[in-house]
């Protein structure tokens, strides 16, 4: 966990989060299936890896006002506090490894735009899928963005795991039910394009 802890950190000190290849300007897709989720403005969401992403600037902005963003480097946190300004004081901020995270609380979504395609060896995965099971509320919904297959097989010098929906429902078991799937090429601030799917979950039991 430290020496990951340390990559991310030295990524966020060497680079502006304008120009690490994930960037999105308007987190389009995942706007949409967190309308099609159905939660409401004050149901408790959960942006893991959110990192310097802009979407908790769109949720704020669309009247949600239950919203947590989780990220294993205090780098990136510290960029979107600083971005938000006082409207940083309406969001909890953690810092954690999601494969260590211990949710003190419940959601009704969970957004992740490429934290698990990172996670490459079983036990990482499956600890993933376990802090998922405590961490949502019963019926609460899952959205997973992850590396298409086809897509790339590395991101940030790490190896990374690529997914269909076949794939991601294996890892999460069946405890869980694929609602919807959306694909998307990713343009980066570099120019190149990148295969993603955005796939939105329920949880079934737990």
């Amino acid at each position: 966990m430290t020496d990951r802890k340390s990559h991310w950190e030295s990524i966020y000190r060497d680079k502006s989060p304008l120009e690490v290849s994930w960037y999105q300007q308007e987190p389009a897709l995942s706007l949409e299936l967190i309308r099609q989720a159905g939660v409401a403005p004050d149901a408790p969401i959960i942006d893991v890896g959110g990192g310097a992403s802009v979407l908790v600037d769109r949720l704020l902005a669309l009247g949600y006002t239950d919203l947590s963003l989780l990220d294993l480097s205090a780098r990136a946190l510290d960029c979107a506090r600083r971005r938000l300004g006082a409207s940083a004081e309406r969001v909890e901020w953690l810092e954690a490894d999601i494969t260590a995270f211990q949710p003190g609380r419940r959601y009704a979504l969970w957004h992740d735009r490429a934290v698990f395609h990172f996670l490459t060896t079983a036990d990482e995965r499956q600890r993933y899928v376990q802090t998922l099971q405590r961490a949502l509320v019963p019926g609460g919904h899952v959205i997973i963005a992850a590396f298409a297959i086809g897509g790339p097989t590395r991101c940030s010098g790490l190896d990374i795991v690529q997914y269909d929906a076949d794939r991601l429902m294996g890892e999460l078991g069946p405890g869980f039910a694929l609602q919807s799937t959306r694909a998307e090429a990713h343009a980066t601030p570099g120019g190149s394009t990148q295969q993603f799917g955005y796939f939105l979950i329920r949880l079934t039991a737990g």
